[in-house]
């Protein structure tokens, strides 16, 4: 099989990482495995849609007009021609709002062409007007007809219009062409929420949850880690997230440092908006795109909190729990679905007094047995080679 993935970013980030070690599989494994992205780590078999030049001038046309994946004509005629040259039996969809394509012109080709397509559902925008996620906003709009949209200034900003309806009817029309498409949520609870849309008419839809390589994320030994950072005497309590908001969390992570004990730690991976200034029982690293890095910091750590509300799967989460580590999440969207019932504890209502008691209970019991029920629920559930075979298996239906 030949495969062509398109994402917005290659061998960074968690997306990133997927297009990476899906095409990596397959050039070791009898196939051909091709990445198309905007930015990231240069890829052997990639290619780089647009310029960075181009993908600024459609950030700001972005805002303007209130439109994504309505500019970069140029770059996306250039990637259609990349396709002709390559001829691959699957286009396979991850990330496409990142200001760097042009979904009309993209999807019009796979739909005349007849080439099988597969998207996956890493957030929630290819089945709503403009929307990566929408369920604090209490939206359902994109069931029917998106419109006066409550988050006209979240996810990419319209700075003036509001064209959420037209841009859902345009994905619904765009999508509903191709003969030949695959949905595929990465938790159950973006697949049945997919299933309320118009995706529900797709030739296939299913879960396939995210992996975690867990010959990467494993329990190591980061006593070293500790000491470098001066914490080598607190409980650690850590957070990680690309970038820093009060959508993942961060308020509350403010919130919650107020009532710790000094003896806790902590301590928040990424980047971090320019005007915030943290308590200082909180320690802030910056972000990092080496998996050692991450690796180190998920080990070293007693507890992974999660206070994000929002995530189709919440992929660090799992990663901590494969080094080790159990988790603190928040009972909404995927959350639970990832920790399960032995990866760690589910709040169902956040309060700073529930996320210590949960820290509590967790440091009642010994870190070697929550790592082996941590690291026990990783390998069983989210096993990096049966999940790629997953994709594979999913490409010789959709290819038939």
């Amino acid at each position: 099989m030949k495969i062509l993935q398109i994402n917005a970013v290659s061998g960074i980030s968690s997306t990133g990482r997927i297009c990476t070690e899906i095409t990596d599989y397959l050039n070791h494994n009898g196939h051909e495995g091709f990445i198309a992205y905007s930015d990231g780590i240069p890829a052997k078999k990639g290619y780089r849609i647009g310029s960075s030049i181009d993908h600024k001038l459609h950030a700001f046309w972005s805002r303007i007009y209130g439109k994504q994946a309505y500019f970069s004509s140029r770059a996306t005629n250039n990637l259609i021609r990349y396709i002709q040259n390559v001829k691959p039996d699957v286009v396979h969809l991850h990330n496409l709002h990142n200001n760097y394509i042009n979904l009309k012109l993209l999807l019009d080709h796979l739909a005349v062409n007849d080439v099988p397509t597969v998207i996956t559902l890493h957030d929630c925008w290819f089945y709503t007007g403009k929307c990566t996620h929408y369920t604090l906003d209490n939206c359902n709009k994109w069931r029917d007809k998106c419109g006066n949209c409550p988050r006209l200034k979240k996810d990419n900003p319209s700075w003036f219009f509001d064209y959420s309806s037209e841009m859902l009817a345009d994905k619904k029309q765009g999508f509903s062409q191709i003969p030949r498409l695959a949905v595929v949520g990465v938790s159950d609870w973006i697949t049945s929420e997919a299933q309320k849309s118009f995706l529900a008419n797709a030739r296939i839809v299913q879960r396939i949850y995210n992996w975690i390589d867990t010959d990467v994320f494993k329990p190591t030994d980061a006593d070293a880690v500790r000491k470098k950072l001066n914490i080598d005497n607190k409980y650690i309590v850590l957070g990680v997230a690309s970038g820093w908001s009060n959508a993942k969390g961060l308020d509350k992570f403010i919130e919650v440092s107020k009532i710790l004990p000094e003896e806790i730690q902590l301590v928040l991976v990424g980047g971090l908006p320019h005007d915030i200034t943290l308590p200082g029982n909180i320690l802030h690293l910056p972000n990092t795109h080496s998996v050692d890095d991450l690796v180190a910091y998920y080990s070293m750590a007693d507890v992974y909190l999660h206070l994000s509300e929002e995530e189709t799967f919440g992929k660090v989460i799992a990663e901590a729990m494969s080094c080790g580590t159990p988790a603190i999440v928040l009972n909404s969207t995927a959350c639970p679905e990832v920790v399960g019932n032995s990866g760690g504890i589910v709040i169902d209502r956040f309060s700073p007094d529930a996320v210590r008691q949960a820290i509590q209970i967790i440091r009642e019991i010994p870190k070697r047995e929550w790592r082996e029920k941590a690291v026990r629920h990783v390998k069983e559930n989210f096993e990096k080679n049966d999940l790629i075979m997953a994709h594979l298996e999913l490409y010789r239906k959709i290819m038939n």
